[in-house]
């Protein structure tokens, strides 16, 4: 109520200057509505601006800016080449007019390019060899990347956009108890990774209203930071790099850094459950590598010396078939 009574007491101030200092040698009632329209016109233009975020406003006052200096330096060089001064008047007021009207529009749309910070970091980034790693939501949950950070494996500033937050605080928010763990599991993640001192973490707004899903948002993003996605998810894995995008899939190196096994080696495991075949045991490795061996469900609770007959190689890591080979006992 209280900036109401501002803005129609300044519409009053601007409307009875406009009345005892006629503009332009107008009838003082003429220059007093003409006051008054522009008042309101400012009125509003200042409630749209309220309610715009602060990159759009710097991105279309930059980009109208450097419009009108484009503009001017084009019609410049223009006239400077001919001699038809009228052609050349009219093509500097149509560079004057185009020019900033575009500068504007990219301002706007495109208001990223222009965010003061991004481009400190931008140049930072470049100037010391680093790249962004865009993390989604899942290799966040999944917090191993905590993990890799302390080693130093991961290099350069790892950039979390402000709509994998969003989703990462409703997960953290479900009613479902377990994802709201897992949620608030990613958070104290984020948290552990901003106090780090082996990695720069960056929370960008930068975001694309027109893309609803949040995999396409972080492909789109990958694409104006010339980034590579940090992710646990085979399907985004596979859509960003037919689109050309980089990934780091963390499953994919904890399975590279397994150890090789080969058939007929022996090995020597805990079994701890049945297996769906008839007298199977499963046993885990302590990277989690799931063992099948044969002729081994009555041994569970028990330590087994195994032989490997057969290794597989799945979507999700590794499987490894063996042998318990009862006369060796």
């Amino acid at each position: 109520m209280g900036i109401l009574i501002f803005r129609i007491f300044i519409i009053a101030l601007v409307t009875t200057a406009g009345y005892f200092f006629p503009m332009f040698n107008l009838d003082r009632k003429i220059s007093a509505g003409v006051a008054f329209v522009l008042a309101v016109i400012i009125m509003h233009l200042e409630t749209r601006i309220r309610k715009t975020q602060f990159k759009v406003i710097w991105g279309s006052t930059i980009g109208t800016f450097a419009g009108v200096l484009l503009g001017w330096g084009l019609g410049s060089v223009y006239h400077s080449i001919t001699d038809d001064h009228p052609t050349s008047v009219f093509i500097k007021v149509f560079f004057l007019i185009i020019m900033p009207y575009i500068g504007f529009l990219v301002g706007t749309r495109k208001s990223e390019w222009l965010d003061p910070a991004y481009l400190f970091r931008f140049f930072k980034e470049k100037s010391v060899g680093g790249s962004y790693k865009i993390l989604d939501t899942s290799v966040i949950i999944d917090g191993r990347i905590a993990d890799l950070c302390v080693t130093s494996f991961i290099e350069g500033t790892l950039v979390v956009p402000q709509f994998v937050l969003k989703e990462l605080q409703l997960v953290a928010d479900s009613a479902d108890g377990l994802k709201r763990q897992r949620g608030r599991r990613g958070l104290d993640i984020l948290d552990h990774l901003q106090k780090s001192k082996q990695v720069s973490v960056m929370i960008t707004e930068m975001d694309f209203p027109d893309i609803k899903d949040v995999d396409s948002k972080l492909i789109e993003l990958g694409k104006r930071l010339d980034a590579k996605i940090v992710t646990n998810d085979l399907n985004l894995n596979k859509v960003a790099r037919l689109q050309g995008i980089s990934v780091l899939n963390i499953n994919e190196l904890a399975n590279a850094l397994k150890p090789i096994v080969l058939p007929g080696e022996s090995m020597r495991v805990f079994i701890i459950k049945e297996g769906k075949e008839k007298d199977q045991g499963v046993a885990y490795l302590d990277d989690g590598t799931m063992v099948v061996i044969d002729n081994s469900r009555r041994m569970i609770g028990q330590n087994l010396d195994i032989t490997v007959t057969s290794v597989l190689q799945t979507t999700v890591g590794k499987m490894i078939f063996g042998r318990y080979n009862e006369e060796a006992r």
